[in-house]
């Protein structure tokens, strides 16, 4: 729920700053979705215990983006 808003967030910023960090956060955003919550969706309804793994690296993605977007900010500031 938060790594949405933070995608909003990131789009909104992207057409006002032309930061290369702050689009590369949006697209690590994006990433993370599909791996984190796509992985578990996937593993829920088959139960196949290989998409299990892939969730922690849904994670980082999402970590990697929240790092990027604060340097992006700071940066622009």
């Amino acid at each position: 729920m938060f790594h949405t808003a933070a995608l909003l967030v990131t789009g909104l910023l992207v057409s006002k700053v032309t930061e290369a960090p702050i689009w590369w956060a949006g697209w690590l955003f994006f990433i993370g979705i599909i791996l984190f919550s796509g992985s578990l969706y996937v593993y829920s309804t088959t139960h196949i215990k290989f998409l299990a793994m892939i969730t922690p690296i849904g994670g980082v993605t999402f970590l990697l983006g929240w790092i990027l977007l604060g340097y992006g900010v700071l940066k622009y500031l």
